[in-house]
């Protein structure tokens, strides 16, 4: 049995511990009807206005397939290099709740749409792990129960009831919160690549259940518990970090873990029991009549698979490989797709060869830094990948400095967002100076008003940097920095 990572483990009373995390996530499906009802999958309407007859579960009202949600979820399949059953069967899930009308849902039990496959998950530039698919299969959500309308009663919106789920269930490969959270992120990442599922965890459109577990490094799993329903990847992570440390007290103290289903409270940052195996439902499971076997054919499976677009992994390679980035900053720019469109286009705005490396930074860095503090993506900054790619060529150029870069920058964000940075430089006077002789005059009239200074650098040659603050203050910031330190150290005898 292979070691386990040290630096993975938890420390007990009594020694080591391991934790180990599985993830079933549901999906919803990117698509305009629901799973077996052309009822609308809108968000936010009224409550029971996205309701027809089959999501409402009439007498005689007979399920039909979304064509839509099935290629969805190949699609799906083969973005996590998984395995495409050819056939796969609907099931009847029992169980009775009031905002399931059927008193059953649709899903798949023993033959799922997409069988085994796998994630490769980046943790740092040089470590990566592979997670394991165990299945993925489509089944119908439930509606919704509101008890916060009376004080006597609960109602329930049916709006979400039949809208198509594909829940994707890992295998138990993950020995951290940190690595459950980077496989979330990883297959959110997939999902929006392929455009199968918008990851939107706000609207609970990508939600997980995480099943825990704890053992002394080495030993076989325990048992392990299920918190249902975290919807996001941050209480994902705090959710596996109080279940293992509530299992490892729990056996230190004596007792044993018991196999059951749990809530996270995010307040509290604790799990709390919602029923026991012994309470769990029997779910009674069988074919679901009204549906036949679902069978698909290798050329439909082709067709999908050679319009699938660039995915993370592929795109992250080129990246590496077409503009020389390195493994950290490719992966932080294919992380959204959006954000490598913006920086392809960026780079070759124009048909001009520019610095890759530069355009990054100014992304991943000032724009990103923009965008985060106004909870904004890329995209939303209203900052225009042609406006990136001027401002690189301007540093490139030597026409502005970096500094001025980012104070034209700051221009554009805040008060002409559809001005090209060359204009702002021309009309604002930005321009570098790079005359050998105003640069020397400022360095001349610097040095003649501070003698105790320069006696100062010449014993300490690091103090030319209070020179160069001056000489770039004293020009408005506008003095080439390169040709401020040749005249410094010149003049000074550095």
């Amino acid at each position: 049995m292979a070691q386990a990572d040290t630096s993975r483990l938890i420390k007990g009373a009594t020694g080591d511990w391991e934790v180990i995390v599985g993830l079933e996530i549901h999906a919803q499906v990117t698509s305009r009807s629901k799973l077996f009802s052309g009822a609308s999958t809108e968000f936010g309407g009224a409550p029971n206005s996205h309701v027809s007859l089959v999501d409402a579960a009439m007498p005689g009202m007979l399920p039909v397939i979304n064509a839509e949600c099935v290629a969805q979820a190949v699609r799906t399949g083969l973005g996590l290099k998984a395995k495409i059953n050819l056939r796969s069967t609907f099931d009847r899930k029992n169980y009775f709740y009031p905002d399931l009308p059927q008193g059953y849902q649709i899903s798949q039990y023993k033959s799922p749409i997409v069988g085994e496959g796998e994630v490769l998950v980046d943790l740092t530039p040089d470590r990566s792990i592979k997670v394991g698919i165990e299945r993925l299969h489509l089944e119908q959500d439930a509606g919704k129960s509101l008890h916060d309308q009376s004080p006597t009663m609960s109602f329930v919106d049916l709006n979400r009831s039949g809208v198509a789920l594909m829940e994707i269930v890992s295998k138990p490969d993950m020995r951290s919160a940190e690595e459950a959270k980077a496989y979330v992120t990883k297959l959110r990442a997939i999902l929006r690549y392929i455009g199968s599922c918008d990851g939107d965890m706000e609207k609970g459109n990508l939600r997980a259940d995480v099943n825990v577990s704890v053992r002394r490094p080495g030993e076989p799993f325990n048992t392990r518990c299920e918190i249902k329903n975290v919807n996001s990847i941050r209480f994902i992570g705090q959710a596996i970090e109080a279940e293992a440390r509530r299992q490892i007290a729990l056996i230190e103290d004596g007792g044993t873990v018991e196999q059951e289903t749990r809530l996270f409270d995010p307040s509290r940052g604790e799990t709390r029991s919602m029923r026991s195996k012994e309470e769990a439902h029997d779910y009674r499971y069988f074919p679901d009549p009204d549906l036949l076997p679902l069978e698909l054919d290798e050329a439909y499976v082709e067709g999908l698979a050679a319009h699938l677009p660039e995915l993370p992994d592929a795109k992250k390679a080129r990246f590496m490989a077409d503009y020389g980035l390195s493994a950290y900053d490719a992966g932080v720019l294919v992380a959204e797709r959006e954000t490598a469109d913006y920086f392809e286009a960026a780079v070759a705005h124009g048909g001009v060869k520019r610095d890759a490396k530069a355009v990054a930074n100014w992304i991943m860095g000032d724009l990103a830094a923009f965008a985060n503090s106004q909870s904004l993506s890329i995209s939303q900054t209203l900052v225009k990948p042609a406006q990136i790619a001027d401002l690189v060529d301007l540093i490139e150029a030597k026409t502005i400095s970096g500094k001025i870069a980012k104070d034209v920058l700051a221009i554009i964000i805040a008060e002409e967002k559809e001005a090209t940075p060359s204009a702002i430089v021309e009309a604002r006077g930005l321009k570098q100076v790079t005359d050998v002789g105003a640069i020397e005059a400022a360095v001349d009239q610097i040095i003649a008003a501070n003698p105790d200074k320069v006696a100062q650098a010449q014993a300490k040659p690091t103090m030319i940097g209070w020179f160069v603050g001056q000489v770039m203050k004293a020009t408005g910031g506008k003095a080439n920095p390169q040709a401020v330190n040749d005249a410094l150290k010149r003049k000074l005898g550095l």
